[in-house]
């Protein structure tokens, strides 16, 4: 039997209401976050996982606390978020006034991260989960998530950008005999 890989995004940060690119830059949860990673747990019921894997930066970190995995849960540097360089706090309305054509999927990212490096990330990252003897459970980040969903699934990183992931959700990659699939996405906690 395969295992699954359940992607939980972290809850709701200042700049994920204003929508700022946020990636290195550590911002607490909102009290509404702390609420949404409180959810979590519950949805999540207490489930075991062979592995809990969270993000060193304190949203991922303080939702997967929150959702009762602190204490199990091993912080691992892969799972940071995408450094958006010179874009870090930067909407992409705002970016778009200097670069129209701008996209976080297409273009460069100066004195940032490329997108085949945030992927080189994801794949480590999934064949960790792999070789878990079991369902591995990861509190991460948006973008990050969304490129590790693309790599899953043999696609091209760029792919993410079809994969629209909320605050606070939860998204399952498993397999369909034995084809890598999503057996659910951007389920709201």
């Amino acid at each position: 039997m395969h295992s699954e890989i359940w992607l939980l995004r972290h809850g709701e940060t200042e700049w994920t209401l204003s929508g700022a690119h946020t990636g290195r830059t550590d911002l607490p949860l909102t009290k509404a976050g702390e609420a949404q990673a409180e959810l979590i747990g519950r949805r999540l019921g207490g489930r075991r996982f062979a592995l809990v894997l969270t993000s060193p930066l304190g949203r991922a970190r303080e939702t997967c606390r929150l959702a009762g995995y602190g204490d199990v849960a091993q912080i691992e540097p892969l799972l940071h978020e995408w450094d958006y360089g010179i874009y870090e706090g930067r909407t992409s309305a705002e970016i778009k006034k200097d670069v129209p054509d701008w996209s976080i999927w297409t273009s460069p990212v100066p004195q940032g991260e490329t997108i085949q490096q945030v992927a080189a990330r994801a794949n480590q990252v999934i064949e960790r989960a792999q070789a878990a003897n079991g369902d591995v459970a990861l509190f991460a980040h948006g973008h990050f998530l969304r490129v590790l969903t693309a790599c899953w699934l043999g696609l091209p990183p760029d792919a993410g950008r079809f994969f629209a992931l909320g605050t606070a959700s939860l998204s399952i990659l498993g397999f369909e005999h034995d084809t890598r699939v999503i057996t659910q996405w951007n389920n709201a906690c």
